[in-house]
C-alpha cells in the first residue's frame, strides 16, 4: 500500500523534495480531499477539481512564495491552499473564523493577492513584475493564473495591452476550460475553441499580436508536459502566455458531466457524487426565482422587455427568460461594464431593459452607472441580486454598499423590498415605464411566503408605509430585514410602544410620512443590511438635520468594516440585526 504523499506536504518546499514521477499521486490525493471535505463542508468544488495538476506543477517549478502566484478567479485555488500550510484547517474553509474560500493575503504568503471577482490577475502580476523591475530583482518569476472565462473581461484584456509593450517578467496562464459559473459565451470564447480544434492557424494568433511567446494549447491534466513547458517558460524573459486546456470538475464523473451544478454543488456523496438534495415542497421561493420567473410572465406580454445578465444567467435565473426567448436575454460574459452601457444604449431605444447583475459586480461598473446611464437618466432596470450579506463568500461578494454608492447618484430610483410580493410588483412597474433609472435590490436566498404569485399591484414611487402603529419608538426598517424586525416585535411584552415603517425606498424618501414621524415620536430607529455610513440610516440624519429635527436617532446596518465570512446568520448576530439582537434592543424600551 503506497503511503499518503498528501499528508507529507505542509509547504511546496516539501513539494520540491518529491520525485517527479510521484505527483500524479499527489493530485489524485488532493483531488479526493478536496472531494472529501467540500462533500460535507460544501464550498467551490469543479473549478478546484479541473487545476490540480496545474497547480502542483506551478509550485513544484516555481519557488513560491518569493515568485509570485496570482490566481483569478479565486475559487480555483482550493489545491493551492491545501499544498501552502492550510491542509489541516482546510475543514474551516468559508466558515466564520475559518479560512477564506478566496486567495487572501493576510491568510498566507503565498497569496500573493486577493481575489474574489475575476479578471484581475494579469493586471496585478504586471503591477508585480514592473515593480520587480524597477527594484532590480530581474529573476523573480511572477505568475497570473486566469481563467473560468475571466479572459472576456475589459481589465483582462487592458492587462494584456500594457504588459504586450513591457520587458516585464510575467507568464499568464489561461486555464482554457469554456466555462465560467454557465458555459463561456462571445467571440473570444469561439476564438479559443479554434485554437484548440487547430483551425486557427498561429500566424493569426491574437495573444502573439500583443507581443506575448504564445505557446499551447497543452493538456493541462498531463502533468509532465505542464511541468516541462513551465521549465521552459521559467528561463524565457519577458512576458509570455501559456493556454492550458482543462476539464472543470476533472475526477468526479458528475462534476465533468453537469459543470454548471458542480461548480459548488452544496452537500454531495463522496463516493456516488450524487448531491443531497434539499426538498423545495412548501418552502418559499428564492428571490431570484422570483425575479426570473416574473420578468419572463412580463416579457411575454411586453414585447420590449429585454434582460440582460453579466456571466449569469443561472444564478439570476434570468436563463429562463433565456430559454424561452433567446433573442431578447443576452449574456454578455464577465463584462459588467459592458453590460451596463449596452442597456443604456437599448434603453435609448425604447426598449424596457432589465439589467440583472449580483450587488457586489456592479461595483465594477459605477461609472458607467453615472455617466452612460443616470447622467442620461436613461430608465435601465437594474435588478440587484446578493444585496445585503451574503454568507460564506464572504468580504469580497457581501452586497452591503450599494444603498450608499447608489443613494448619491442624481436620477437614481433605490428600492428594496420587504418581501417577494414587493419584489414582484415593482418589477411590473418599472417595465410600465419610468421617468429614471431604478435600482431593485434583494438577498441571496429565500423569502417568507410560499404562495407569492398574486396579481399585480402598481407600486407608488418614493412611498412608504405604516405596518404597526405604535407610542414611544419608530423603527424604519428598509428591505427584507424589515421582517427581523416584524418577528422581534412579535416577541416582546409591551409592543404597543413601537411603530413600524417600511421604508422600501430608500430614494426618493417618502418625507412627508416622515415629518409626521418626527414629530410623533421621540426614538427614531433606522435598520439596514448595508452600510450604516452613507446609507438608509444616513439618509434619515441628513433629513432629520435639514429639517432640525431633534429626536434621538439610532443606525443599525452594517459598521465600518470588511465583514468575513460565516452564514448569513452568524453575520446577522455579529452586525447585531438579528431577530434577537433587536428584541434585546427593543426591550429597553
Amino acid at each position: 500500500m503506497k503511503s499518503n504523499l498528501l499528508n507529507t506536504i505542509f509547504t511546496p518546499t516539501d513539494l520540491r523534495q518529491l520525485d517527479e514521477a510521484q505527483l500524479p499521486q499527489v493530485a489524485q490525493e488532493l483531488r479526493d480531499f478536496i472531494i472529501d471535505v467540500v462533500s460535507v463542508k460544501e464550498g467551490h468544488l469543479g473549478a478546484s477539481l479541473g487545476v490540480i495538476e496545474l497547480t502542483i506543477a506551478l509550485h513544484y517549478v516555481f519557488n513560491t512564495p518569493e515568485d509570485l502566484l496570482v490566481w483569478d478567479v479565486g475559487h480555483q485555488a482550493y489545491g493551492h491552499k491545501i499544498l501552502t500550510g492550510r491542509r489541516e484547517n482546510f475543514h474551516t474553509n468559508r466558515q466564520l473564523n475559518g479560512i477564506s474560500g478566496f486567495p487572501k493575503r493576510s491568510e498566507s504568503i503565498y497569496d500573493a493577492f486577493g481575489v474574489g471577482h475575476s479578471s484581475t490577475s494579469i493586471s496585478a502580476a504586471l503591477g508585480m513584475a514592473i515593480a520587480s523591475n524597477l527594484k532590480g530583482d530581474i529573476e523573480k518569476q511572477h505568475i497570473a493564473v486566469i481563467g473560468d472565462a475571466s479572459i472576456a473581461s475589459g481589465i483582462a484584456f487592458e492587462g494584456l495591452n500594457h504588459a504586450g509593450v513591457t520587458d516585464a517578467n510575467l507568464l499568464v496562464i489561461l486555464n482554457d476550460n469554456a466555462i465560467g459559473i454557465d458555459p463561456s459565451v462571445g467571440a473570444l470564447k469561439n476564438y479559443f475553441t479554434a485554437v484548440k480544434d487547430g483551425k486557427n492557424p498561429r500566424r493569426n494568433n491574437i495573444i502573439k499580436s500583443l507581443n506575448f511567446d504564445y505557446s499551447g494549447p497543452i493538456d493541462g491534466h498531463d502533468i509532465f508536459a505542464v511541468i516541462k513547458e513551465l521549465k521552459r517558460l521559467q528561463k524565457i524573459k519577458g512576458p509570455k502566455f501559456l493556454h492550458v486546456i482543462t476539464t472543470k470538475g476533472k475526477g468526479l464523473q458528475q462534476a465533468e458531466e453537469n459543470q454548471v451544478k458542480y461548480h459548488a454543488p452544496g452537500k454531495f456523496d463522496k463516493s456516488t457524487g450524487e448531491i443531497h438534495l434539499k426538498s423545495d415542497e412548501n418552502l418559499p421561493p428564492k428571490y431570484q426565482d422570483v425575479f426570473g420567473l416574473t420578468v419572463l410572465d412580463l416579457a411575454r406580454k411586453n414585447q420590449k422587455i429585454i434582460g440582460i445578465t453579466p456571466a449569469m444567467p443561472s444564478g439570476s435565473s434570468l436563463k429562463f427568460m433565456m430559454d424561452e426567448f433567446p433573442k431578447r436575454a443576452f449574456d454578455v460574459g464577465i463584462a459588467e461594464q459592458h453590460a451596463v452601457t449596452l442597456a443604456a444604449g437599448m434603453a435609448t431605444q425604447g426598449m424596457v431593459v432589465f439589467c440583472n447583475i449580483y450587488s457586489t459586480f456592479l461595483q465594477r461598473a459605477y461609472d458607467q452607472v453615472i455617466h452612460d446611464v443616470a447622467l442620461q437618466n436613461l430608465p435601465v432596470i437594474f435588478c440587484l441580486d446578493r444585496a445585503g450579506l451574503v454568507g460564506e463568500d464572504g468580504a469580497t461578494h457581501h452586497g452591503v454598499f450599494d444603498l450608499a454608492y447608489l443613494r448619491c447618484i442624481p436620477n437614481m430610483i433605490v428600492f428594496s423590498p420587504m418581501n417577494e410580493m414587493e419584489l414582484r410588483n415593482i418589477l411590473y412597474t418599472a417595465q410600465l415605464g419610468l421617468n429614471h433609472p431604478i435600482a431593485i435590490r434583494y438577498p441571496r436566498g429565500r423569502g417568507v411566503h410560499v404562495d407569492w404569485q398574486k396579481p399585480y399591484k402598481k407600486i407608488e414611487i418614493g412611498k412608504a408605509k405604516c405596518l404597526k402603529e405604535g407610542t414611544r419608538v419608530a423603527v424604519l426598517s428598509n428591505g427584507t430585514l424589515g421582517n427581523n424586525v416584524a418577528l422581534a416585535l412579535a416577541k416582546m411584552n409591551q409592543p404597543e410602544t413601537m411603530a413600524h415603517y417600511d421604508f422600501a425606498f430608500v430614494k426618493p424618501l417618502d418625507e412627508v410620512l416622515l415629518h409626521e414621524i418626527f414629530n410623533e415620536f421621540e426614538t427614531i430607529i433606522t435598520i439596514e443590511d448595508g452600510v450604516i455610513k452613507g446609507g438608509f440610516g444616513s439618509a434619515i440624519i441628513e433629513f432629520a438635520s435639514q429639517n432640525k429635527y431633534y429626536s434621538e436617532l439610532i443606525t443599525l446596518g452594517i459598521p465600518d468594516e470588511f465583514i468575513e465570512h460565516g452564514t448569513v446568520e452568524e453575520l446577522q448576530q455579529y452586525c447585531k440585526i438579528d431577530v434577537k439582537s433587536l428584541e434585546t434592543l427593543f426591550s429597553r424600551y
